[in-house]
């Protein structure tokens, strides 16, 4: 078991702006929504730039190399060559655009590159950009448009020096291959979202963790500081208070009564640091501590110590084989009778305690501590009620169970059954 002081929260990966500047914007906005321009638009990064400025290059030189194939054809009037050429540079032009209106570009670029040969390197990009930045379904339509004009346009202007069918066939195969290159591009890009959301997850989950661990920490030194040390303080308290009410009380009961103290504040000591190890140690319940935890063995002290206190107890132990006890339900016994002691000995002073231990192998183990209604009036004595909290988790973690309430006889009483098998 950790501390709270040795769990610290996971540090935070140091943030790299530069390399933002070679991710794609609309990566960008995702890993940090504040870099957006205006309108919520990601704004373009340097890889950005470079990009459109490569696509643009592209279709231009894809342009003119058609508006070069559109002079060879002795056919073809001047005028559609300067509404082909005019319609290239336009569409060129709108490459630019291709990141804001990627369906309304492609969806232009239909008819636009059917009419124009000098448009046909903008439509590529922009069949590119859409397949990049769009869903499956939109690019489907687009390339479907696409494959299906292609014939005719090279029926209306067939090429001058390959076949009709192979250059059909060549078309089709560079619109497959500037589909899949973009969506190849989209599925790495999902994919680095994916992997981002999954080491988001995992950064969260691991701080569920740690906030996890730092609580059950805070409760398992809560249950044993209260489990531990509220018995030795209401040794300590119960005579010191009778140190107060009598002081002119004989020599030698002064000092029995200053010798118990000594002795509890040691035992408190000593129990302190024993928890303090186990704790240190993160190991299981003491093994490192330095002293050894209370077995059954040491009920019998445990009453008698009670006893010196100014207790009535009686303790009725019928275990078969109490040496065979695991130590673990030997344990988890003393927890329970000292914790009902100490409540005994807080809400009942004065009131006979009767402690009842039996069980054997295969049976379990039972634990019955009752006490009748105090003698007298008793002053309210603050109480958080975490002791019956903890002693019913304790029973519970062992395999056992713990019940707790009022007695027939209006007294209180508590019963726990701890499995040995």
């Amino acid at each position: 078991m950790s501390t709270v002081s040795d769990i610290a929260p996971l540090p935070k990966p140091p943030t790299t702006p530069v390399r933002r500047w070679f991710l794609p914007s609309a990566v960008t906005s995702e890993l940090d929504p504040d870099l957006t321009g205006r309108k919520g638009r990601p704004r373009r990064t340097a890889r950005d730039w470079a990009v459109d400025f490569a696509c643009f290059l592209i279709a231009v030189v894809v342009g003119l190399l058609g508006a070069e194939e559109a002079t060879k054809d002795p056919t073809l009037p001047y005028a559609v060559e300067v509404l082909d050429q005019s319609l290239g540079a336009l569409a060129c032009a709108a490459v630019w655009l291709r990141r804001r209106w990627p369906v309304g570009l492609a969806v232009a670029m239909v008819p636009v590159g059917f009419v124009s040969n000098s448009a046909g390197g903008a439509a590529m990009v922009a069949l590119f950009t859409l397949a990049v930045h769009r869903p499956f379904r939109y690019v489907a339509w687009m390339a479907g448009a696409s494959l299906a004009l292609l014939p005719v346009f090279y029926w209306l202007r067939p090429d001058s020096e390959l076949p009709f069918i192979v250059v059909v066939g060549l078309g089709g195969l560079l619109t497959v291959a500037v589909v899949g290159w973009g969506m190849l591009a989209r599925a790495k890009r999902q994919l680095m979202m994916s992997l981002r959301d999954r080491a988001r997850r995992a950064e969260t989950e691991a701080e569920l963790r740690a906030e996890q661990a730092q609580r059950l920490a805070r409760e398992a030194i809560a249950r044993e500081m209260h489990d531990v040390l509220a018995h030795r303080l209401t040794l300590l308290s119960v005579h010191a208070g009778a140190l107060e009410i009598r002081p002119d009380a004989p020599r030698a009961e002064v000092a029995r009564a200053a010798g118990v103290i000594r002795e509890s504040a040691h035992e408190a000591l000593q129990d302190l640091r024993e928890i303090i190890g186990v704790l240190r140690a993160s190991g299981d319940d003491g093994d490192e501590s330095g002293r050894p935890q209370p077995t059954l063995a040491a009920l019998e002290g445990l009453v008698a110590e009670s006893r010196e206190a100014g207790m009535k107890v009686t303790l009725d132990s019928r275990v078969v084989d109490a040496a065979d006890v695991p130590a673990s339900v030997g344990r988890t016994t003393y927890r329970i009778a000292q914790e009902c002691l100490t409540n005994a000995r807080k809400h009942a002073p004065g009131a006979e305690v009767t402690v009842t231990v039996a069980g054997a192998r295969g049976a379990g183990v039972t634990v019955s501590v009752h006490n009748p209604p105090p003698p007298g009036d008793v002053p309210h004595v603050p109480g958080s009620g975490q002791g019956l909290i903890g002693l019913t988790e304790r029973a519970t973690l062992a395999g056992g169970r713990l019940e707790h309430g009022p007695g027939e006889d209006g007294g209180f009483l508590v019963h726990a059954w701890l499995p040995w098998r």
